[in-house]
């Protein structure tokens, strides 16, 4: 179906968002090196430091649900903008490893918010036609600012400019604060507050092919699923036979994304390198630069299919994928020869099999499944969830790194997502061309 040009504009909006979270994350893999000649930096410093940007990110996801229904998403957004731009800035000036790792904690309170609400207000816009794609947008677009924030290093790593690296994320912040000034609430949004003659004008504006029968029957559908739903005030309304298996769909695929082993290669990836023997910063940065590509063209592939191969069968053919992409480089690490060539080829093939599946689909399905009067709260709990883990195994990562060795890590990894395997033939669901509306009043339970 064609989409309208202000519901594409919306769309890339929204999506930048995600830019903003993919450079603020990779950005820190090319800075790293650098840093530590400035400051002194231990293993459990590095860590403290890294990882307070999921850590900001669990503060961010509760400000969000507190505020995303009082405030609306957009709003929400707006200030996500603002506090990246002083986040940026505040990284570039840091004195010391102290007001670094507070100004990153400051961006994850950002990244935490906005990856809650800006999938949230995608869903909301997109038809059940081109769902998946464009709330994979999101995700493409972090693999995108990942790929930058790479390029970017590549670029000043000759000058060891890690603070321009750093505060160079105030430009699209203040790109995306711009646009978010000037575009229209989530229609969703605005029935659930009441407005429903808001909530028309807005679809008719985003959908103009829409009949106004047809938008006034999306407008009453809205309205009898709010009626119809328990209180969002009630945290027990979580505990309904209907609701809580979405809620640990959600969580444990989260908590499986996050244990494959995702960020410790993204913030690590230098490292990574380095521990499979490239020698040199920056021939590890242009390893590095090329997985960040691979990941952006897989993400493309992803937003290719899920609409027409669904979410069920590419959620476990990812998890069978990324275990044996783990085992082989867990078994590559563990070899004398250490062959940088080979580990390098099977960390290819682990992030082709995260992009394609692993990495848009728990935001998708997070986005999907929750009914709109429990959304915001019910997607907080999964991205709590979600950078919870996240937290800790970038954290532990460099820790763990240094004590059991490369083979254990990626060995540990590799378990995990077989565990996944299982995980998503017993529990995944299929939402694909489904409306948000039907989905929530025929999905009892998260089964396939």
């Amino acid at each position: 179906m064609t989409l309208g040009s202000a519901l594409l504009r919306l769309i890339a909006l929204a999506a930048l968002f995600g830019f903003l979270f993919g450079f603020d994350e990779g950005i820190i893999a090319g800075a790293l090196p650098f840093i530590s000649t400035t400051f002194t930096v231990t293993p459990a410093s590095e860590g403290l430091m890294t990882a307070a940007v999921p850590l900001g990110a669990v503060l961010g996801v509760v400000l969000a649900a507190v505020y995303s229904d009082r405030l609306g998403r957009r709003r929400v957004l707006m200030l996500c903008a603002l506090v990246f731009v002083a986040g940026s800035i505040l990284s570039g000036a840091a004195d010391g490893m102290e007001m670094l790792t507070l100004s990153r904690l400051l961006l994850g309170i950002a990244i935490g918010a906005s990856s809650m609400a800006a999938p949230m207000f995608l869903a909301e816009l997109a038809p059940p036609a081109v769902r998946g794609a464009v709330v994979s947008a999101f995700q493409l677009m972090i693999t995108v600012g990942i790929l930058i924030s790479y390029l970017v290093s590549l670029g000043l790593a000759p000058f060891e400019q890690w603070r321009v690296m750093l505060a160079l994320g105030m430009v699209p912040a203040a790109v995306a604060l711009v646009g978010i000034l000037r575009s229209p609430e989530s229609p969703r949004w605005l029935v659930l507050r009441g407005r429903d003659d808001e909530a028309r004008a807005t679809i008719a504006k985003l959908e103009p092919t829409r009949a106004p029968v047809d938008i006034e029957h999306l407008v009453k559908e809205i309205r009898a699923n709010i009626a119809h739903t328990p209180d969002a005030a009630r945290w027990g309304a979580f505990l309904a036979p209907r609701v809580l298996p979405v809620v640990v769909f959600a969580m444990v695929l989260f908590f499986l994304q996050q244990l494959s082993g995702i960020n410790a290669v993204i913030y690590y990836a230098p490292k990574i390198m380095s521990e499979a023997g490239l020698p040199g910063v920056h021939a590890q940065l242009f390893a590095t630069v090329g997985i960040g590509t691979l990941n952006v063209a897989m993400t493309i592939v992803a937003m290719m299919v899920v609409d027409r191969m669904g979410r069920r069968p590419l959620l476990i053919g990812g998890f069978v994928g990324a275990a044996a992409s783990l085992a082989f480089i867990a078994y590559t690490f563990a070899t004398p020869e250490n062959d940088s060539i080979i580990a390098l080829a099977g960390l290819v093939a682990y992030i082709a099999f995260f992009a394609v599946s692993l990495g848009p689909l728990p935001w998708l399905y997070m986005s999907e499944l929750f009914p709109i009067r429990l959304k915001t709260r019910g997607m907080a709990l999964a991205a709590c969830a979600n950078w919870a883990m996240n937290f800790l195994v970038v954290f532990l990562f460099p820790v763990v790194l240094a004590g059991a060795g490369a083979a254990v890590t990626f060995g540990i990894f590799a378990a995990f997502c077989a565990f996944g395997v299982v995980f998503a033939y017993l529990m995944a669901p299929e939402t694909k061309g489904v409306s948000l509306e039907e989905i929530e009043r025929t999905l009892e339970a998260p089964v396939g």
